[in-house]
């Protein structure tokens, strides 16, 4: 795995770890015991293990409790036990599913796998459908979870609570007491103590695997499952061999496990500090003919750019609530659209919102839109403005015409000029907070902002004239400041936006454009990934809008955790071998156009589709990885330009531009490369 792949992994499942760790690292002193007694408890499926005899391997593992009240498929007597602590509405444990599926066959009678639950707080509907899942086994044992389990992974875009009642009923559950269940949270209590024990192992993002107590984190592919296993197998078969019982395999390997996580060395981690943003810094945020609700003359002005189908800005709401209920009139809030390019959604409902604001009625659609979150495509827009009594005429031509697209893309243009390009980023009298914090952390800038209005009003500031006076000189793009420990800013620069890398050629690549294009633009991207897919439409966008101007170079960056990347890799260099670019962008096409079908026997079929590729040599260098250490060249390529990234990731004359950016933001960077290569 090479760096930037492996940042990817430590980066997301770092994410995952923080949002959970800082919830779970609140409960109460009983929650705490809980988890403690749960580390604690035998092995009741392993029988009596006081006896077994320790592992002493040297090898790294943790004591990963097996009782009864998980659900586990395979036999008790398994030499090699994964426990998986997964969150059904995460797309990382449904991708690893036809992995577990594909170890369980290759292994049969050999493995046997555990399930812990971690419904991560940002998803909303995984808790219930955790409790569903537990329900079922309430009702029929392992047999009805992993019933319920398939289904749930099968239909991840519908698991709210109709859909899992639905799935009990198809099940054969008793559903009124799957309602009961739900209603009174019966299992819930055992799903946060599955919770509070992947904490404090150290598992806090989703997938995260322990085979006989061994760590594995993310939706590995299945040869660094296979590799673990394989050695475990080794290793279980000498025990038995000096006479432990099968069954008691897995508890003289974890006996002397490991019961939570290691520390991390304080004196190792601080070299890592890097500069933060400066929470004291003023940015000029200007309101404009943003929607507004609060007095024009309020003490503190609080601007929120937001996304109407982000998760975390729907979670913030009751948050802005309590906010205007403390404070009152001393408080305005200021609206700005901040819709990201992979919300497909999020910016037709931005329109919704403004064509809405057209009517004086933003705040009603607002509420709308985050109350139905879920449900917001354009025939549900449309119900919300009847509703509303809109004016559908008008408001349908606003959205047909995307009449306030300026507006939006002006938004977020100053979003991103301010370093706030995520959702939601507020700026209290011009200071930046980000994220869907709790209010003690809105409250304490709050306080301090309404003091220095209030010292302004008294020296004779008009407090019409207050927030404008606070942001006259204010920031225009983001300001940082050195964390504690961190290395100089000479040693560690933040990186820059006009630092250009040189990223080292390759042989051969597919292109496309025009091969004396002023701009060329090295695109790293990975054919399972979804965002690599959505940005699709905007390459097209830039190929258009700059025929002749711009060419752009495919280079493979499969991530580890995407277990169909690397053979689709392959596939699509192999038909760029036989037929050149033009065959490849085909291949390129149909591969995204069927992101959900990227096997073995999908991949050929594409190739067939394409034609003119002989068979039998696209077969042949699939079964020898014939191009996987060209590939990994260019994921090499990546860590030798010294750059870090996540796919897709562009480089525009060098310049790195990542993510699923919207065109404005490709056009901003292509414009200032014309500029510069005159």
């Amino acid at each position: 795995m090479s760096k930037g792949s492996a940042l990817v992994s430590i980066l997301f499942a770092f994410f995952c770890g923080v949002v959970i760790g800082n919830i779970t690292s609140h409960g109460n002193k009983g929650e705490e015991t809980t988890a403690d007694n749960a580390a604690a408890a035998p092995d009741a499926k392993a029988g009596a293990n006081a006896n077994a005899k320790p592992a002493d391997d040297g090898i790294e593992r943790y004591k990963v409790p097996v009782t009864a009240a998980q659900p586990i498929k395979g036999p008790d007597d398994a030499l090699v036990t994964i426990v998986a602590v997964s969150d059904f509405q995460c797309p990382f444990c449904s991708r690893v599913e036809p992995t577990v599926t594909q170890i369980l066959q290759d292994y049969k009678g050999k493995v046997r796998v555990v399930w812990r639950n971690n419904p991560l707080p940002f998803h909303q509907n995984a808790l219930p459908a955790a409790e569903t899942a537990m329900e079922a086994m309430a009702q029929g044992g392992s047999a009805k979870f992993w019933a319920m389990h398939d289904k749930l992974f099968a239909n991840q875009q519908a698991i709210e609570r109709t859909n899992l009642e639905a799935y009990a009923q198809e099940l054969g559950l008793d559903v009124n007491k799957l309602k009961t269940a739900l209603d009174t949270h019966t299992h819930k209590a055992q799903i946060e103590a599955d919770q509070q024990l992947a904490a404090k192992l150290g598992a806090r993002g989703t997938p995260a695997f322990f085979i006989n107590g061994r760590p594995l984190s993310g939706a590995q592919p299945i040869d660094a499952f296979k590799s673990i296993i394989d050695d475990e197998l080794k290793r279980a078969d000498k025990l038995v061999k000096s006479g432990v019982a099968k069954n008691q395999v897995y508890a003289a390997l974890t006996k002397d496990a490991l019961t939570a996580a290691k520390a991390p060395d304080a004196a190792a981690q601080a070299p890592q500090a890097r500069r933060q943003p400066d929470a004291k810094a003023v940015y000029k945020v200007p309101v404009g003919d943003s929607p507004s609700k609060g007095p024009n003359d309020a003490l503190v002005t609080i601007i929120e750019f937001s996304d109407f189908q982000c998760p975390f800005c729907s979670r913030v709401e009751p948050t802005i609530k309590q906010i205007t209920d403390t404070y009152g009139k001393d408080v305005r809030f200021v609206f700005r659209e901040n819709p990201l390019p992979f919300h497909q959604n999020a910016g037709p409902a931005a329109e919704a919102a403004l064509a809405a604001n057209d009517e004086g009625k933003f705040w009603p659609m607002h509420d709308k839109l985050y109350a139905n979150q879920q449900a917001i495509a354009r025939e549900n827009l449309e119900a919300y403005a009847k509703e509303l009594g809109l004016n559908m005429t008008k408001f349908k031509a606003a959205l047909d015409t995307n009449k306030h697209k300026a507006v939006i893309d002006g938004d977020q243009q100053v979003a991103r000029s301010l370093g706030a390009a995520g959702t939601p980023s507020f700026f209290i009298n011009g200071r930046s907070l980000r994220g869907a914090q709790p209010f003690e952390a809105f409250k304490a800038v709050i306080d301090e902002e309404l003091a220095k209005a209030k010292a302004m009003v008294a020296a004779g500031t008009p407090k019409g004239q207050l927030y404008a006076k606070i942001i006259e000189n204010g920031a225009t793009e983001p300001k940082f400041i050195d964390a504690p420990n961190a290395p100089s800013p000479a040693a560690q620069p933040e990186p820059s936006a006009d630092k250009v890398y040189q990223i080292p050629v390759a042989a051969k690549s597919p292109v496309k454009g025009a091969a004396n294009a002023k701009v060329t633009i090295y695109q790293f991207s990975d054919f399972q990934c979804p965002f690599c897919s959505r940005v699709e439409p905007t390459v097209k966008q830039v190929m258009d809008t700059y025929a002749g101007k711009v060419k752009f170079i495919w280079r493979n960056y499969p991530l580890p955790f995407h277990q169909n990347a690397m053979p689709a890799a392959e596939a699509a260099w192999e038909v760029f071998e036989q037929g050149g670019s033009d065959k490849f962008w085909k291949m390129h096409e149909l591969m995204f156009s069927n992101q959900q079908a990227l096997s073995r026997e999908d991949l050929e079929k594409y190739a067939g589709q394409v034609g003119g590729i002989n068979m039998a040599k696209l077969k042949a260098a699939l079964d020898t990885n014939k191009h996987k250490a060209t590939i990994q060249a260019d994921i090499d390529a990546v860590t030798k330009a010294g750059a870090q990234i996540g796919t897709p990731s562009f480089f525009i004359n060098g310049k790195l531009l990542q993510g699923a950016q919207p065109f404005e933001a490709f056009k901003a960077a292509i414009d200032k490369a014309i500029a510069e290569a005159k």
